[in-house]
């Protein structure tokens, strides 16, 4: 029997995620990049990056846009995370960063200032230049920032290749803390260069040896998001083991669950490979588990402690995606 407390808090989660707009801009992604699907040839959409076939390997090309309250009221951070998560999202793919270009409309220079400092920092931290972009003035007084960048992969993590029984596990940074009251987990602006670029060499790695085939980064939807997007992709679905997500200590779950971090990615592997997954992210102090399974039952289910629920079911057709459980926003 599922003892009520499970249940109740399993309904209360659901409930939380199901009033979240970044999970469900994540849940109908498909909107955003529809209008490309007639144009985009051979590439398929829906990863982290444009993996283009480029010789034994592939390039990788990724951009990210900063939501402009955020430029507005952290233009530092704002500039660091414009290069951070365009290098985490090669990293994810298997692939090295190679080169970073911006956009960047501010109303005058001087608005520009910290932005420029926080992209820098983030340059020299991740070894990574930033190599042009486009400058202009806007016409009111707000920044507007984006970053695009380069990498190069010689085998893919992809977010196609998720397989019905395969592990699920998660991969995150817990050496941070928030941001002031945002979900922002931020474990990189304060640590050793040396450990940020050896830390990502772990994505490369995974995929040169084939321990893991599938994976993406953890984005502004957080673990659900994240992962409801990786399941559409693979056409698969989940168990998500909610009590064995790697955690910091004293930070609720419902918060944790929406949270953005700088070093965090979700992957599927092979059950015979999970245990060297695990222990490559351990060996530089990175918490791993295996947090769920991969099924080919087309839901994404949540479970906590002896309770579990539908989360999301998928419905196929021109219409069709993710339904929710409950309505979202």
């Amino acid at each position: 029997m599922i003892p009520p407390s499970d249940a109740a808090a399993l309904d209360r989660l659901i409930a939380s995620l199901s009033t979240s707009a970044a999970v469900a801009e994540k849940v109908a992604i498909r909107c955003a990049y529809a209008p490309a699907l007639e144009h985009a040839g051979a590439i398929r959409l829906g990863d982290d990056c444009a993996a283009i076939p480029d010789g034994a390997g592939h390039l990788l090309l990724a951009a990210e846009g900063m939501l402009p309250w955020f430029v507005a009221k952290d233009p530092w951070f704002a500039g660091y995370s414009a290069v951070m998560v365009n290098i985490s999202d090669v990293a994810a793919m298997g692939g090295r960063a190679l080169a970073i270009v911006n956009v960047l409309w501010t109303p005058g220079a001087a608005g520009a200032e910290a932005i420029w400092e926080g992209m820098n920092a983030a340059a020299r931290a991740y070894g990574v230049p930033i190599v042009g972009g486009h400058t202009a003035a806007s016409d009111g007084t707000n920044a507007y920032l984006a970053a695009a960048v380069m990498g190069r992969a010689e085998r893919l993590i992809t977010s196609f290749d998720a397989m019905p029984g395969d592990d699920l596990l998660m991969a995150v940074d817990l050496r941070g803390a928030y941001r002031g009251d945002r979900p922002f987990w931020n474990c990189s602006t304060a640590a050793p260069a040396e450990r940020l670029r050896g830390d990502l060499e772990i994505l490369p790695a995974l995929a040169a040896s084939g321990a893991c085939r599938a994976g993406k980064d953890i984005s502004n939807g957080g673990i659900p998001g994240t992962l409801a997007m990786l399941l559409e992709c693979s056409a698969v679905g989940a168990e998500l083991w909610l009590d064995r997500l790697p955690r910091p200590d004293g930070v609720e779950l419902d918060r944790w669950l929406i949270s953005f971090p700088s070093f965090g990615f979700l992957l599927a592997a092979n059950p015979d490979r999970t245990g060297e997954v695990i222990s490559q992210f351990a060996a530089r102090e990175i918490a791993c588990a295996a947090v769920g399974r991969i099924t080919a039952s087309r839901s994404f289910v949540l479970t906590l402690g002896d309770a579990h629920s539908v989360f999301l079911e998928w419905q196929e057709g021109a219409e069709g995606g993710w339904r929710p459980h409950t309505t979202f926003p």
